[in-house]
């Protein structure tokens, strides 16, 4: 009888602990959190999301959301911030629109970029040098979808440099990335739109070709951009926000490591809090 009883108490204890634990957990609330689905944003967002959950006591939401619907919910209050503005070039127009009713933060990371990508063994290093050797690149720049701004660029290129023999060819991130995957393992030459960050700089050694004419543009910086009041309503999250910087290179092993057969992105983000204590530190000071 005398058994009995103690096992029940235990098993009480347990119980109200285990529910108690759950509790903690989210016991200072919640946070939204919106973002676009690009690899980048999805490193970062759940990379603040593990910091808050597990660092912070925060219940955190992320909301994959197309750009626009990102920067309208973060200037209604649906959100209470984003960590994926493309600045001062890519989003400059929802900046205009949004401005009174949101908060920069700056930058979380920079030298973010658009350009044409080859592998690091292509002997040329300029945009111009793309003609005279259209042959090697069978006649072809590789891209993604088409109604993104680096596809609309990368048009613009092929005028204002006047490359003959090579056509722009659409597609997605997807097909882009494996058809840079494919060319690389038989070491062949290829050209692709790109943008950094992105895991696939993680993955192989890439680089930009040079755009002396700019019609790429200059380097951009990736900025935190909250709703207005966060920082009177929840201060410890706002100077959390304030504070996230990492490097590219920081982001783009996250970003490789979330391209890895059956990877799972916030255990791959809690991966990356556990070994970089330092740098989460800085976040929390």
């Amino acid at each position: 009888m005398r058994m009995r009883i103690l096992s029940a108490m235990m098993l009480m204890v347990v119980c109200i602990c285990g529910s108690l634990g759950t509790a903690l957990a989210g016991h200072k609330g919640k946070v939204r959190l919106a973002y676009v689905e690009w690899d980048c944003a999805t490193a970062t967002t759940n990379v603040a999301r593990a910091v808050l959950e597990e660092k912070m006591g925060y219940d955190v939401e992320i909301l994959p959301v197309a750009a626009a619907a990102m920067w309208a919910a973060t200037a209604s209050g649906d959100v209470d911030g984003m960590m994926a503005a493309w600045l001062p070039v890519t989003h400059s127009s929802y900046l205009k629109r949004f401005s009174k009713k949101v908060v920069d933060l700056g930058p979380l990371v920079t030298g973010a970029k658009i350009g044409l990508v080859v592998p690091d063994y292509v002997t040329i290093d300029s945009i111009g040098e793309l003609g005279s050797h259209a042959g090697k690149f069978s006649g072809r720049i590789i891209g993604i979808d088409p109604g993104a701004g680096v596809m609309a660029k990368a048009e613009k290129a092929i005028e204002d440099y006047h490359i003959k023999g090579m056509e722009l060819m659409e597609g997605s991130g997807a097909t882009m990335t494996a058809a840079l995957s494919d060319a690389i393992k038989h070491h062949q030459w290829v050209v692709v739109t790109g943008w950094a960050p992105h895991w696939k700089f993680g993955r192989w050694q890439l680089k930009f070709l040079e755009d002396p004419k700019g019609v790429f543009g200059k380097a951009e910086n990736i900025h935190t951009v909250v709703r207005k009041g966060l920082s009177t309503d929840k201060p410890e999250v706002y100077r959390f926000l304030d504070r996230f910087k990492w490097t590219r290179n920081n982001m783009e092993t996250v970003m490789a490591w979330d391209q890895e057969p059956g990877a799972n992105r916030y255990e791959n983000a809690k991966r990356f809090v556990r070994e970089h204590p330092e740098l989460v530190d800085s976040w929390l000071k």
